[in-house]
C-alpha cells in the first residue's frame, strides 16, 4: 500500500470517527453517567427501597420457603392475577411475576397497578409492590427508573432502538478509534515505541494538546472494556443483529423458540412441578458433570405450557444475585418430560461469550473491585465522549481563522 493510499484511508477513518462520536456522544454520556450508579444497583436499592428486603432475618441456616410454597402464597395474595415466576432475587428477597387474569365483565386483562412484587423468603409475607420505574411512587422506584433510563431512555421500544443503534455505531467506532492511534508507516522497527507515545499524556503541552492526549490515551487504556460494553449493549438492545453476527463468527446457538401450546392450566401445579424439577436437575448434573449450589427460580410459560427451573450451577458466572443467569432445565408442564438443559458456559463458545458479556456488563463477577471499575468506566465513557466533542468544537473554531 502506498503512502497516499494509507493517507486517504486514515482520512476516511478520521471522518467516520468524528461523526460517529458526535452522533453517539449524548447517548454515551447518558449511558455512562447512569451506569456509574447502576454498577451498585442492589446496594442502592437497599438505600432507596429498604422495605423490599426482609426486615428481620431468622437464625443462620434457617431454610427459606421453597419456590413452590412462595408461588402458592403469592397466588393467595393476588387472586386476580396468575403467578408466572418466583425467584430468589436476593438472599433476603423473593420476587414474583404475575400475569393479570381477564375481567369476566369485559374479557380484558385486569389492571393490576404494579409490575414488581416482593415476598419475604422465610415467611411468604408481602414486602411490597411497585410499578417499575414510575417515579410518582417515590423513592421505591429510583433505581428502576434509572435502569429504564440507562437501557432505553424511558422511551419504550423507540428508546431501546436508539440506544441499541448508538451501541452498534459505538462498537464499530472502537475499531476505528484504535486504528487511528496506530503510528503512520514507515515504522522502520520502531512501531511499539512510537505507538507507546499514544498511551501517554505529554508534559508541557498546550491545553488543546492535553485534551487530545486525554481523549486518545484514555480510550486506549479503557479500550478492551469499552468494546465489551459496546457489544454487550448491542446484545441487550439489538438481539437480531447480535445473534446474526455471533452465528457467523462462532458456534453460537440463538435462544430456542418453543412451539406454542397454550392450555387453560397445566396438569402439574407449582408443588408438583418442583417435585419433578429437582430430580430432573440432579440427573442432568450427574450426566453433564456440573454441581449445583441451591435453587434460583421456577417459572411457568403459558404460551408453550412448560416450566423452567433454574439453579446456581458450577458453570454459572454470576457471583451475586441471579439477575440474568442460571443453569436451567425446561420441561413439559403436563408430563414432566425434559425438553432442554441450558448452561451459561461450557457448551458452545459463542454462548459462553454471551454469558460473559452479560455478567461483565451487569458487574456480577470479580467482586467489589470490578463493581468499582465498572462505575469508574461509566465516568470514563462520559469523559471520552465529552472530550471528543470539545476537540471537534475547538478545531471547528480554529479552522476558519487558518483558512
Amino acid at each position: 500500500m502506498t503512502a497516499s493510499h494509507a493517507h486517504r484511508i486514515r482520512d476516511v477513518l478520521r471522518w467516520l470517527h468524528r461523526w460517529i462520536g458526535l452522533g453517539t456522544a449524548m447517548f454515551l454520556v447518558l449511558a455512562g453517567l447512569s451506569g456509574c450508579l447502576l454498577a451498585f444497583n442492589t446496594e442502592l436499592e437497599r438505600v432507596f427501597a429498604p422495605q423490599l428486603f426482609a426486615r428481620s432475618h431468622p437464625a443462620p441456616g434457617t431454610p427459606r420457603l421453597d419456590l413452590a410454597e412462595l408461588a402458592t402464597r403469592a397466588q393467595a395474595l393476588m387472586p386476580d392475577a396468575r403467578v408466572l415466576s418466583v425467584t430468589y432475587s436476593e438472599p433476603d428477597q423473593a420476587s414474583v411475576y404475575f400475569e393479570p387474569r381477564p375481567d369476566p365483565s369485559t374479557g380484558r386483562p385486569r389492571v393490576l397497578g404494579f409490575t414488581d412484587f416482593f415476598l419475604d423468603p422465610w415467611t411468604g409475607a408481602e414486602l411490597g409492590r411497585r410499578d417499575h420505574g414510575n417515579l410518582r411512587e417515590g423513592l421505591i422506584n429510583v433505581m428502576p427508573f434509572l435502569y429504564e433510563f440507562h437501557w432505553r431512555l424511558v422511551a419504550g421500544n423507540v428508546g431501546q432502538w436508539l440506544m441499541g443503534t448508538a451501541a452498534l455505531f459505538w462498537t464499530c467506532d472502537c475499531f476505528i478509534a484504535i486504528a487511528l492511534t496506530l503510528p503512520r508507516p514507515p515504522w522502520r522497527g520502531r512501531f511499539w515505541s512510537r505507538w507507546g507515545e499514544a498511551w501517554r499524556m505529554k508534559q508541557g503541552v498546550s491545553p488543546g494538546r492535553r485534551l487530545f492526549d486525554l481523549h486518545r490515551a484514555g480510550g486506549l487504556w479503557l479500550w478492551c472494556l469499552l468494546l465489551v460494553f459496546a457489544w454487550s449493549s448491542v446484545m441487550m438492545n439489538h438481539r437480531p443483529v447480535f445473534e446474526w453476527v455471533m452465528s457467523r463468527i462462532s458456534d453460537y446457538q440463538p435462544d430456542a423458540v418453543l412451539p406454542p401450546h397454550p392450555v387453560s392450566a397445566p396438569r402439574l401445579d407449582w408443588a408438583a412441578a418442583l417435585r419433578v424439577a429437582e430430580p430432573l436437575m440432579a440427573e442432568q448434573a450427574r450426566g453433564h458433570g456440573f454441581t449445583q449450589a441451591g435453587p434460583q427460580s421456577l417459572m411457568y410459560d403459558p404460551s408453550a405450557n412448560v416450566y423452567m427451573y433454574s439453579v446456581y450451577g458450577s458453570r454459572d458466572l454470576f457471583e451475586r444475585s441471579p439477575k440474568g443467569g442460571g443453569t436451567t432445565v425446561t420441561f413439559d408442564a403436563d408430563t414432566g418430560a425434559l425438553i432442554s438443559l441450558w448452561q451459561a458456559t461450557g457448551e458452545r463458545f459463542g454462548n459462553t461469550v454471551e454469558s460473559w458479556l452479560y455478567a461483565l456488563h451487569m458487574a456480577r463477577v470479580f467482586g467489589r473491585p470490578y463493581q468499582c471499575l465498572v462505575s469508574l468506566l461509566g465516568l470514563g465513557l462520559a469523559i471520552l465522549s465529552i472530550t471528543g466533542v470539545l476537540i471537534w468544537w475547538r478545531k471547528r473554531r480554529i479552522r476558519p481563522r487558518n483558512g
